[in-house]
């Protein structure tokens, strides 16, 4: 009866040695497989293992939810990407504008300061330093430690006659 059972169990092919080789090699190529997969689960995060984790599904319908789900999670990443960049340039928008705006003040005063520079020249005594408005220019020094500008001090020249 043991005889019979033995040969029974394995079926026809209960005494072939090559296919019990090929079953142990599946055996230990399958096990190896897993502890790779594990590995990289455990050194992987929580959004990468949906692409190193192959995936064994029962049905096609699971295999199309589980897909399904994992197409959504990154339309969400997108979602927020997309709308990260829309901040992003709103902000630079603004801050464009700003410096437009500011741009636009400080050339204003700028055309002020030399029109009224331009009225003032003419009231200035010949005799002082302030008369010229070139050689003021470029006599002055710009200081980086104090952030502006050194000019020379005004000095009236008189002239003595003898």
């Amino acid at each position: 009866l043991q005889m019979l059972e033995r040969q029974v169990v394995g079926g026809e092919q209960a005494k072939n040695k090559d296919l019990k080789e090929k079953h142990k090699r599946r055996k230990k190529y399958a096990d190896e497989r897993r502890m790779q997969l594990v590995a990289a689960l455990q050194q992987s995060n929580e959004d990468s293992s949906d692409w190193v984790l192959l995936n064994v599904y029962d049905s096609i319908q699971e295999e199309v939810r589980a897909k399904t789900k994992l197409l959504e999670k990154m339309q969400e990443k997108l979602r927020a990407a997309e709308t990260e960049i829309k901040d992003l340039q709103s902000e630079f928008e603004l801050e464009k504008i700003d410096y437009l705006g500011t741009i636009r003040r400080l050339e204003r005063d700028l055309l002020l300061f030399q029109q009224l520079l331009d009225q003032v020249q003419s009231l200035v005594r010949r005799d002082c330093n302030y008369s010229n408005l070139e050689k003021i220019k470029r006599e002055s020094v710009w200081d980086e430690e104090t952030g502006c500008w050194k000019i020379p001090e005004p000095v009236v020249q008189k002239t003595r006659l003898p």
